[in-house]
């Protein structure tokens, strides 16, 4: 039986956990370049981390663009891991702090093959595909409020 937790915090306390699920998913998975994928956002971000008996095995981060609208991004759970639950309970973690924090909407760039996730969370398509690290994405947006 798996015993999942939920973190949230800052680069300090989740970067290094994060990093590694997303050097998994992103990096080794889906081919992106490590230059790419580990950008020099961490440290303004806030992370969410989901451990499966200690183990990281989901994450995002969240920052925000300006006082009332956060960017969620570096959305991945373990391919191990997909199907249980975790993607939601990341954004869903991700949504509730960045609320707590006075955001009133929030959008990501998500990969057209999850669309429908995101869709299923609430989230509406606004504008043109286009490519992020050769990957084809399209804008989404939630209101928080």
């Amino acid at each position: 039986m798996t015993s999942y937790e939920c973190y949230v915090g800052g680069e300090a306390a989740l970067g290094d956990q994060a990093r590694s699920v997303r050097r998994d998913v992103f990096i080794e998975e889906q081919g992106v370049s490590e230059a790419e994928e580990m950008d020099d956002k961490d440290d303004e971000a806030t992370h969410v981390v989901v451990t499966d008996d200690g183990d990281p095995v989901a994450t995002a981060r969240f920052r925000f663009v300006d006082e009332t609208t956060a960017r969620i991004e570096r959305v991945a759970v373990l391919d191990s891991h997909r199907g249980e639950g975790l993607g939601v309970r990341v954004m869903d973690a991700a949504e509730t702090t960045a609320r707590e924090q006075g955001a009133t909407a929030a959008f990501l760039h998500g990969q057209l093959r999850v669309q429908e996730f995101y869709e299923s969370i609430g989230y509406e398509a606004e504008g043109e595909t286009f490519e992020e690290a050769g990957i084809p994405h399209v804008e989404m947006v939630k209101p928080l409020d």
